[in-house]
């Protein structure tokens, strides 16, 4: 089932099925999200969670057991139910199943929630821990992986859009294998005048994995036209990816919790330092937004 919430802006689509943004129009019906096509990438903006990419051989352990999971988890796979609907804002929920709990054994509720507030879209997700027990953590990964059209306006190319950091310095990228799993190593990545320009050789070696940015980030053109603002200040990483070896016309723009697994190594998901670890009836909230513009 695809949901609708809009105001005088924007129109915003959203599906049951994982809670995944379906499309994003402004006001003349100009479409800002990828709609996704099989000779690229099919999905357009799923919701990641309990973990991040890829875990080694789909495989993570847990208290002396081995699990199975598929990439980026299982919250996109599912039928989410509706809490709540307004004209303006949508909250939507997954809670634990004896399905989830053959995957991800721990007693949890997930909510993410949209609300619109002008141009911008204002997306919170929530993870309540409900086991009963004090002893009983969880341990999971959390993220959004928007893709948006490139170009936004008609006439422009690819090439002549850039990604600006909304902040100096230079950040720290994320040493991947070839076959997307962490390496341990990492470099340093410059952003000349706080922009990366983008070319689709960008992604030729794949995803592009950032620490220590800047909060914001914008997908904008070197002319007047419309842009996309993403903002995540909670979020410790940055994914940017297209399918590798392409010319495909999108950008993700991925705000993590959480890193995917090292190269070899089956994880223990308990010592897995760079997950989000949540006591026993507590309550875990990260919010970050989508401003879909015009200059």
């Amino acid at each position: 089932m695809v949901m609708e919430i809009k105001n005088s802006f924007l129109k915003i689509e959203i599906a049951s099925r994982g809670g995944e943004l379906r499309s994003a129009q402004d006001s003349g019906g100009r479409e800002y999200l990828w709609q996704g096509n099989s000779l690229y990438w099919e999905d357009r903006a799923p919701n990641l969670f309990p973990y991040i990419a890829r875990l080694t051989n789909g495989k993570y352990r847990f208290k002396g057991r081995e699990y199975s999971m598929e990439a980026h988890g299982f919250l996109h796979t599912s039928e989410l139910r509706t809490v709540w609907k307004r004209e303006t804002a949508l909250r939507l929920t997954l809670a634990a199943t004896e399905e989830t709990k053959r995957q991800y054994p721990f007693e949890f509720e997930f909510f993410v929630e949209y609300r619109l507030e002008g141009r911008r879209l204002d997306i919170c997700y929530e993870v309540h821990n409900t086991a009963g027990l004090q002893e009983n953590k969880m341990y999971f990964g959390i993220g959004g992986h928007p893709g948006f059209q490139v170009p936004l306006d008609d006439g422009l190319r690819f090439e002549d859009y850039y990604l600006e950091f909304g902040g100096g310095g230079s950040c720290r990228r994320i040493g991947f294998s070839e076959d997307h799993f962490i390496t341990g190593e990492e470099e340093d990545f410059p952003l000349p005048d706080n922009r990366l320009p983008l070319k689709h050789e960008l992604f030729d070696d794949d995803v592009i994995v950032l620490r220590d940015m800047p909060d914001t980030v914008e997908l904008a053109s070197r002319c007047e036209g419309r842009f996309v603002k993403v903002c995540y200040p909670q979020m410790k990483y940055l994914g940017i990816w297209h399918a590798p070896h392409t010319d495909a016309p999108y950008v993700c723009i991925e705000p993590w919790s959480s890193l995917p697994s090292r190269k070899g190594i089956i994880e223990e998901l308990e010592t897995q330092d760079n997950l989000v670890t949540l006591e026993a009836g507590a309550v875990y909230k990260n919010n970050w937004c989508i401003e879909f513009g015009y200059r």
